[in-house]
């Protein structure tokens, strides 16, 4: 689609993070005089006042889609080489897009954590893609950017320091200051209710390998209750996005052919602490848990302020854990609150390392950190406030 008429059309521009998106293109890439953007979304009048709001030029182009019509999503699709969407929960708006950009040959970025959906759209449309020549790419947001990439540059090391990658790696939770996206707990409420109408769902949301198809690996850490990690010398608690970002980890696996190996073991926690207090704190975890999937959990199109945004942060750490108990570790940081400010930034970055920097991904069905790797960290690192790191 090289005669397309944008390079990346933003849609659900006038949502909480599709306004911070659009406002990251306006301000990170305002002297780039040769991307071609736009924004859409359902309502042209507030397209134009997020425009306004943003400091976006006035002659940034605005197109108006809505999920609910299919032709205007068909007619989106065929103007852009690619559609950052942030229109979620995908399992109930998701699709017609999807099948836009799979019929126009269109590349796809979303903020997906929601495994049933995407393993229902691999099996549905990725042959589709592959014709298309379209990059669906799902998860380009916290979930599950950082932790593929922090699984992949802890490997990276691993091979160093082991001669060979490591069949164990942990992935562990520091510190993370932010509020939960409005999005990812509408996400997680659809799933649910998706689960309560069709039971047999159950099996694939409980599958650590629901995203690779046609293989599974061994059997894994469930990561469902507290435990002292000695090795660590802290206690861990449950941490909740390990649902989607585990199977992300392994299908990056898949996709760029078991350089893990296929007896890989990962899993996510949160480390808590040592002792009494730490054993103390991962049981405030799994309470925290509960409330922020719970009736006051926040809605979508709600988000926290632009200090509350600025003052969050993130850090994980990584170990790679060798057969004979040797240790790799690697730290993987975020300058903003997840959920929103460095969430809206990784998924701008994705379609710019897709437009600008791994072209010749062959189409289908992608994680970002298979399709972009080393690229992908370097974009991060130089624009999106992320760091990644080796420690001793």
């Amino acid at each position: 689609m090289s005669s397309a008429k944008f390079d990346i059309v933003v849609y659900g521009a006038t949502g909480f993070t599709g306004q911070l998106v659009a406002e990251y293109l306006t301000q990170h890439y305002k002297g780039d005089h040769t991307l071609k953007w736009a924004m859409a979304g359902r309502s042209l009048g507030k397209l134009k006042s997020v425009r306004d709001a943003i400091g976006a030029p006035g002659n940034t182009p605005l197109i108006v889609a809505d999920a609910s019509d299919a032709a205007s999503l068909k007619a989106m699709a065929e103007q852009t080489m690619s559609v950052i969407t942030t229109v979620g929960p995908y399992q109930l708006y998701g699709e017609e897009l999807l099948a836009a950009c799979v019929a126009t040959g269109t590349d796809y970025f979303d903020l997906c954590g929601e495994p049933i959906w995407m393993r229902q759209m691999i099996d549905k449309y990725e042959a589709g893609a592959k014709e298309s020549g379209a990059r669906i790419v799902f998860s380009c947001g916290f979930d599950s950017v950082p932790f593929e990439l922090g699984a992949f540059f802890v490997q990276e090391e691993a091979k160093r320091a082991f001669g060979a990658p490591a069949s164990r790696v942990k992935g562990r939770v520091r510190d993370m200051r932010g509020t939960l996206s409005g999005g990812t707990a509408a996400s997680a409420k659809a799933t649910f209710d998706a689960v309560a109408k069709d039971i047999s769902l159950i099996a694939i949301l409980n599958d650590p390998f629901a995203l690779t198809p046609g293989f599974t690996g061994p059997k894994q850490p469930k990561g469902n209750r507290s435990l002292l990690e000695e090795d660590l010398q802290s206690w861990a608690a449950p941490f909740m996005m390990a649902l989607i970002n585990t199977r992300n980890v392994h299908r990056s696996n898949m996709l760029m052919g078991f350089p893990y190996g296929q007896d890989f073991v990962y899993d996510e926690m949160v480390l808590t602490g040592p002792g009494e207090k730490g054993e103390a704190n991962a049981q405030r975890v799994v309470a925290a848990n509960a409330e922020k999937t719970g009736p006051n959990a926040p809605k979508p199109g709600e988000g926290p302020s632009k200090e509350e945004r600025e003052n969050g942060r993130f850090d994980l750490l990584y170990v790679a854990i060798a057969p004979d108990g040797r240790m790799v570790r690697a730290g993987v940081t975020g300058d903003r609150d997840p959920g929103y400010g460095s969430t809206s930034k990784m998924i701008s970055e994705c379609a710019m390392c897709m437009l600008r920097d791994v072209t010749d991904v062959p189409a289908g069905f992608w994680t970002p950190g298979a399709a972009m790797q080393h690229k992908l960290i370097k974009r991060l690192r130089e624009n999106a406030g992320l760091t990644f790191g080796v420690e001793s």
